[in-house]
């Protein structure tokens, strides 16, 4: 049964890999800060962002949201940061030669002596500190380009090595990077990535990915021949991942539609150690918009096999179309889920309502903030509002209800508030 399950995984992610054809442009290599330009002087583009960045939880109800913390039995927390980001690119520094450097930098603006309990996010491990979290060089011959140093890596092209952007900045990878649109319609990747810093460590601490064997290397293809319909696969090899001289080899493959109004998504893998118990995951979605409404419905299933589905990088999020923003604990391993959500732009912004529900089995993991884990179900329910603030500037906020029926006090309220100033 697992030989015919490899089989046909490898014929999926084969056939996404070989198809070609139509004039449709490549997915761009790489997907830079998103800050505007700011300067350009001698070839060289400056941009930078400002952010602020609050949350908070009653521990389990424990405590009450706002609570500065530490949690304890009568206690909720917070945590908090302010950060900013300064970035120089230049694509042509000497001929086909670029290079690029991003300095990040957070701050607890002294929060911690009277609102929180900790940060967030930091720069060094201490309450004020920075790190240099992307600096590469890039060359560019034709259609193939190559970029080699600290860099961010896009999960449109990575799913299991990427960098997420939930927290104060994003986290980033030490990796080259080859990329290839030769083919029409077609981009060719191949990545060796050695080192991430996280996204929930300090910015400057960059460890290894794969601790026993030093690198992760991965082949994708993504392919849009056929109007609105974008195919991708990727393999990763993780060699002695695991201890005893286990090889790790990652297959999954990613089908979008979207056709007006209404997309449709496909995914699915397995992720397969040398000796031990393969992980086998599958997911499906549908959307839809209605002039200012939208609404979608995901599902995904992943089996208990030895490695959670999960972002290599971080350890944090996973690349499941069910993924929101605090049930990754629970959707990675040994869990059936179903995400609702449900959207309306309304006063200058957007707002969001989604519904999530994992039946856990035995041996699900603890969700976030929780501490039991085994068999159970897991819910969620979040209440969004987006909006932008004139040209540059983006403000979040949303309220979190957690719902485990393994903790002993089963509900968590949990808050979020940022907001982005792009300069």
């Amino acid at each position: 049964e697992i030989t015919m399950k490899k089989t046909l995984l490898l014929s999926v992610v084969a056939s996404t890999m070989i198809m070609a054809g139509g004039d449709i442009a490549p997915v761009e290599p790489v997907v830079e800060a998103a800050a505007p330009v700011a300067t350009s002087t001698s070839g060289w583009n400056f941009n930078g962002q400002g952010v602020v960045y609050y949350q908070t939880a009653d521990n389990w109800g424990n405590g009450s949201v706002f609570d500065q913390g530490p949690a304890d039995e009568n206690n909720g927390w917070a945590t908090a940061a302010a950060g900013i980001q300064l970035g120089a690119v230049n694509k042509n520094l000497l001929g086909p030669i670029g290079a690029g450097v991003e300095l990040s930098g957070i701050s607890s603006i002294g929060l911690e002596n009277d609102v929180v309990s900790g940060l967030v996010q930091s720069g060094t491990g201490d309450l004020t500190g920075a790190a240099i979290t992307q600096a590469y060089l890039t060359v560019g011959l034709g259609n193939t380009s190559l970029k080699i140093g600290r860099q961010q890596l896009p999960k449109a092209l990575s799913p299991f090595a990427f960098s997420e952007s939930w927290n104060v900045f994003k986290n980033t990878f030490e990796a080259g990077l080859l990329v290839n649109s030769d083919i029409p319609s077609t981009t060719l990747v191949y990545a060796y990535v050695t080192r991430s810093n996280h996204s929930i460590k300090p910015l400057s601490d960059f460890s290894k990915i794969n601790e026993n064997g030093d690198v992760v290397h991965m082949i994708t293809a993504q392919n849009k021949s056929i109007d609105g319909l974008t195919l991708t696969g990727s393999w990763y090899l993780a060699p002695d991942m695991i201890s005893n001289g286990n090889d790790v080899n990652v297959l999954w493959g990613d089908a979008k539609f979207a056709m007006g109004d209404y997309s449709f998504g496909l995914q699915g893998g397995q992720i397969s150690p040398d000796t031990l118990d393969d992980t086998t995951a599958f997911g499906a979605k549908m959307a839809a918009t209605f002039g200012m409404f939208d609404a979608s419905l995901a599902y995904s299933t992943v089996d208990d096999g030895t490695i959670d589905v999960v972002n290599f990088g971080t350890g944090v999020k996973s690349p499941l179309y069910t993924q929101a923003i605090l049930n990754q604990n629970t959707l990675r391993r040994d869990a059936d889920t179903f995400k609702i959500a449900l959207g309306a732009k309304a006063l200058g912004g957007k707002f969001t309502g989604v519904y999530i529900n994992s039946d856990l089995g035995d041996t699900a993991h603890a969700s976030v903030f929780g501490n039991q884990d085994g068999a159970g179900t897991y819910q969620e329910i979040e209440l969004i509002y987006k909006t932008k603030i004139g040209q540059n500037a983006t403000l979040l906020a949303a309220y979190i209800n957690q719902n485990d029926d393994r903790q002993a006090d089963d509900s968590q309220n949990f808050f979020r508030v940022w907001g982005r100033y792009n300069f």
